[in-house]
């Protein structure tokens, strides 16, 4: 029904200006601001930082501060908190030729925090351009490269050796390697740790000695342990999801000691920073997994007024209201969905499912019409998933076969060819069994039915025909003569008795 998100961490802790200083250099030669342009403070590359930069730095980094604190970020104010930082390094670069790499990495994050991800990473590029060594900036660029590409193996390499680099200390990099390695599952050891899990885990508590206040820190331990529950009771967690087929079907109870755990983990979270919508997402999965379903989605409604871009939690909150036939909602989150990710199959699917449970009288044909048009969707988007099909089949049975007789019957055998191509599709799978069963019985029971209608049909055709030629023989009779000889054929009348 759900599925935990291992969606890599963006989002990182804002860059400040270091140290106090002089001079820099500038191709191996001092660069000395008057002094009374010194600001007294440093650039990652040890720079003195303007005294006009700083100022607008600063200003620039209580705009975010508050945003972030009054959760009040828009498209607008993104892009204004953005150019705060960039006018510090313009600042900066017109009185030292070189650029401010913190202010720029700064910039990025508030790009970040609407979704601008094109912008940030333009921010992000142009930090590490001032900055080779700017790791946090090159850490970000290696995620959004992970997005692009998929490469874990290569991702994963790459956060490795920007961790080294930063001595440990860059909490962005050390997460986001741990949601890569929980995602990758690797049971090779080397010299950090047996397992890849062991690895992240040990990963995730150097974030949080580096800063115990980091949320993504926080959500990450939290799906640790609740992957964890998953693994000790022989479950496993995917990146693509097929329950929506199977969601009544019985699954294995999770290890108790990890859940709880992880529903810890969440609490703590929520406590430190009650705004981040991360964390609630993850404290939905977790209450799924504890059959506490009310509380799960008062957790997803939670996550989704938070963050209205966060995909996962439109999905969850859609998944979880399905569970229980809370059909509208779950259809509006499945829509919300859809406005982030058009062409993403589940969304897609779990619409249609929506659909075909909100269909009454009052919206039949146009509910018929819009889920079929969904399921149409899903194909094209992914012709080889069965689930499609399945669906497709209960729509095509259950709704678009009503109506006559005449009309049922060939919408009653699409169907039954429709659970044949599932079947096709999903023998062999483990997570499809059930399904695969219905199906065959499905399959058979719409057999059985349209035998007896073509049945009923021919007996009602043949008394129609036999009807119809006894009216055709009466009426093509000759008519009784009205007096006289009897005619041909006719009895004679008897004669009459002698007396």
């Amino acid at each position: 029904m759900t599925r935990v998100s291992t969606s890599v961490v963006l989002l990182g802790m804002l860059g400040g200006i270091v140290g106090c200083g002089g001079g820099a250099s500038v191709g191996g030669k001092p660069v000395e601001l008057p002094a009374a342009e010194r600001s007294g403070f440093r650039t990652s590359t040890g720079e003195t930082v303007h005294k006009e930069a700083a100022k607008s730095f600063d200003e620039a980094l209580k705009a975010f501060v508050d945003h972030d604190k009054a959760f009040d970020w828009t498209e607008a104010t993104c892009k204004d908190v953005a150019q705060m930082f960039v006018k510090s390094s313009d600042v900066q670069q017109s009185a030292t030729s070189h650029a401010f790499p913190s202010a720029l990495f700064n910039a990025g994050l508030s790009f970040q925090r609407c979704e601008l991800h094109s912008d940030a990473q333009k921010e992000f590029q142009a930090a590490v351009d001032a900055d080779k060594s700017f790791h946090r900036a090159a850490a970000q660029l290696a995620l959004y490269e992970y997005q692009r590409t998929q490469d874990l193996d290569a991702t994963i390499d790459k956060l490795n050796q920007i961790i080294r680099d930063a001595k440990f200390q860059n909490a962005d990099a050390l997460v986001g390697v741990a949601a890569l390695q929980m995602e990758r599952g690797s049971d090779s050891s080397d010299s950090d740790g047996k397992n890849d899990l062991e690895r992240a885990v040990k990963n995730i508590q150097r974030a949080l000695a580096i800063d115990d206040t980091f949320m993504p820190a926080f959500n990450q331990l939290a799906i640790y342990y609740l992957n964890q529950a998953k693994a000790k009771a022989g479950r496993k967690s995917g990146r693509k999801g097929s329950a929506l087929v199977v969601s009544g079907a019985a699954g294995k109870n999770v290890d108790q000691q990890m859940l709880d755990l992880a529903a810890l983990v969440t609490a703590q979270g929520i406590a430190k920073n009650p705004k981040y919508a991360a964390i609630y997402n993850t404290a939905g999965l977790i209450q799924v997994e504890q059959r506490n379903y009310n509380g799960a989605v008062k957790s997803f409604k939670k996550a989704r007024e938070l963050d209205p871009k966060f995909f996962e939690a439109h999905m969850n909150y859609g998944a979880v209201n399905l569970s229980f036939r809370g059909f509208k909602e779950a259809g509006a989150a499945y829509r919300d969905a859809l406005k982030l990710k058009p062409k993403e199959y589940e969304a897609h699917l779990g619409l249609a499912l929506a659909l075909r449970g909100s269909i009454d009288d009052s919206n039949f044909d146009k509910n018929v019409a819009e889920a079929q048009a969904e399921l149409d969707e899903c194909k094209k988007l992914d012709p080889e998933r069965a689930e499609t099909y399945y669906n497709e089949a209960i729509l095509t049975q259950e709704y678009r076969a009503k109506g006559s007789q005449e009309q049922a019957v060939p919408m009653l055998e699409k169907a039954a060819e429709i659970y044949k191509t599932f079947v096709s599709k999903a023998s062999g799978n483990d997570a499809f069994s059930a399904a695969v069963k219905r199906a065959k019985e499905r399959s058979q029971d719409i057999q059985d039915t349209v035998d007896f209608i073509k049945q009923g049909e021919a007996a009602k055709k043949a008394d129609e025909e036999a009807q119809k030629a006894a009216a055709e023989a009466a009426k093509n009779a000759p008519p009784p003569p009205a007096g006289g000889a009897p005619a041909a054929g006719a009895a004679a009348p008897p004669a009459p008795a002698k007396k």
